[in-house]
């Protein structure tokens, strides 16, 4: 018999819905819990990776730096040696030239109308050889050759080579200009007061170290041969013109050709020899130059005054002959 009344039953059946419903809700509370654990585990998993990924990060950040500051290092040794090769280039070769052959891989040959050549030589240099070593001898040409290079550089010649003893080098190349003579001859005059300075320096000192010195004005072809060992050189005429100017001179004098001198005539006092016999060229019209005019120097003749430097700048506007 069923003690339950209507209200017991109804009673009964909401104990049962809400026990179901707890049980429900205990399964989505253990599930939930499980799902919790996994995220925790996967969030841990995840900081693990994150930390190795960042450890990775800062390691390729470092190795990439590293890389880059080496990179620079090598970029600045690279930069060191391109301005070495530079600069050994320039002093082999001149600036325009140098280009010319970097940028084409050759140079030109160029006509030059008009150009002075000096050639230089020492006195005596076979005795000179017999009385000093090899190395005294090396020493002694490296140190006068390298004042003659200061003086080229100051007078703007250009120096194109030294062959033993002799030294040769020519105004109004690579760049022609208007003033070569007078460049050239005022160089030359800086030669022979170098070399009487250093003798009188040395009074008494044996052997004596004196050059003769020629210059002679012409054309000539300038350019730079072969593959290897490149240097920039000069030919014609008018080299072998000035090599037996040099030759047909005085020890401590500048003896210059006609041709320089109707250019450099303006600027300096000169003593005409007269023609005098060069070998294989017949007789030259030869002058030794004195010093520069009174009325364009001061020092007795050796510097310059304002008014050669007037004439100077004149000359330098007319149009150089290339």
């Amino acid at each position: 018999m069923d003690n339950t009344g209507p209200g017991g039953e109804e009673l009964i059946n909401k104990v049962l819905k809400y026990e179901k419903e707890v049980r429900l809700y205990r399964k989505k509370l253990e599930r939930s819990e499980q799902n919790r654990a996994i995220l925790e585990d996967t969030k841990d998993k995840n900081q693990l990776l994150l930390k190795a990924v960042n450890a990775e990060v800062e390691e390729a950040r470092l190795t990439i730096q590293k890389k880059n500051e080496e990179l620079e290092s090598l970029n600045g040794q690279l930069e060191k040696e391109k301005e070495k090769s530079e600069s050994l280039l320039l002093n082999i070769l001149p600036e325009k030239i140098a280009e010319e052959l970097k940028r084409n891989g050759s140079v030109e040959p160029v006509y030059y109308e008009s150009v002075s050549v000096i050639f230089t030589d020492f006195k005596g240099f076979t005795t000179i050889s017999e009385k000093l070593c090899a190395g005294e001898i090396v020493t002694r040409l490296h140190f006068f050759f390298t004042a003659f290079d200061r003086i080229c550089h100051a007078r703007g010649i250009e120096k194109i080579k030294t062959i033993g003893d002799s030294y040769m080098c020519a105004g109004g190349v690579p760049a022609a200009n208007s003033t070569h003579a007078i460049d050239s001859v005022l160089a030359a005059l800086d030669f022979q007061k170098f070399m009487n300075d250093f003798r009188a320096a040395h009074a008494g000192e044996n052997p004596e170290w004196r050059i003769r010195l020629g210059i002679h004005t012409g054309h000539i072809m300038a350019g730079v041969v072969g593959e290897k060992k490149f240097a920039y050189d000069i030919w014609g005429d008018t080299v072998n013109t000035a090599s037996r100017m040099e030759s047909s001179g005085e020890p401590g004098r500048v003896n210059i050709s006609g041709a320089t001198a109707a250019i450099a005539g303006d600027f300096f006092e000169l003593e005409h020899r007269g023609k005098v016999p060069a070998k294989n060229k017949g007789d030259i019209d030869m002058y030794f130059v004195t010093g520069i005019r009174p009325e364009l120097s001061t020092g007795g003749g050796s510097v310059p005054n304002a008014r050669f430097g007037e004439l100077y700048e004149k000359l330098k506007t007319r149009p150089a002959e290339n």
